[in-house]
């Protein structure tokens, strides 16, 4: 933080209001003749006075971190007049709500990919029947598919609930070691 007074030069603040700036000057530290746009910023949206009677009114240590957050709203002012940062922020969690799809998605194409490539549990036969000498054709008992995966309505996948898919390999999305995935420990679910 540059004073005015070890440079003979007046701040940012006071050489755009033209007045002389004196040692004690409130804005000689944290608006420095270097940055001249950065008080006129944030003079236009807020004002000289009243950034003066918020700088009068924390406490020294607060200042600096005060003069950041109003000369970021002032510079976004500058730019976006309606929204501000608000529109900065906002198109930030619009891309973050895009990719956090995009990677739902890609999750679940993973998972889906992993499950296909699983060979289908064996199912026990049944002993064949010695009383009856019609063979009846055994009906194979169906899965049932319980678990959706996916945001979609129209995409994802159903996994069947009593299979128990383990991989042997370590996940991404976790840091389990694959020996361990189904003893219920880790973070994520190794099964499914």
């Amino acid at each position: 933080m540059a004073s005015s007074s070890s440079y003979n030069s007046p701040c940012a603040a006071c050489k755009f209001l033209r007045r002389k700036c004196l040692p004690g000057c409130i804005f000689a530290p944290y608006f420095p003749p270097e940055e001249p746009q950065k008080f006129a910023n944030v003079h236009k949206i807020f004002g000289a006075s009243n950034v003066t009677k918020l700088l009068n009114e924390l406490l020294p240590h607060q200042r600096e971190d005060a003069v950041n957050s109003l000369a970021y709203e002032a510079e976004a002012r500058v730019r976006d007049p309606v929204y501000g940062c608000v529109g900065a922020i906002s198109f930030l969690q619009r891309q973050v709500q895009r990719l956090q799809k995009e990677l739902d998605s890609a999750n679940a194409d993973l998972l889906r990919y992993a499950c296909n490539d699983m060979p289908p549990p064996s199912l026990p036969m049944p002993p064949p029947s010695i009383t009856t000498t019609n063979t009846i054709p055994q009906i194979m008992p169906q899965r049932s598919y319980s678990a959706r995966f996916g945001n979609e309505a129209t995409s994802g996948f159903y996994r069947p609930s009593p299979t128990t898919y383990s991989f042997p390999y370590s996940l991404p999305w976790t840091d389990t070691p694959p020996e361990d995935m189904n003893d219920g420990g880790g973070q994520g679910g190794g099964s499914l």
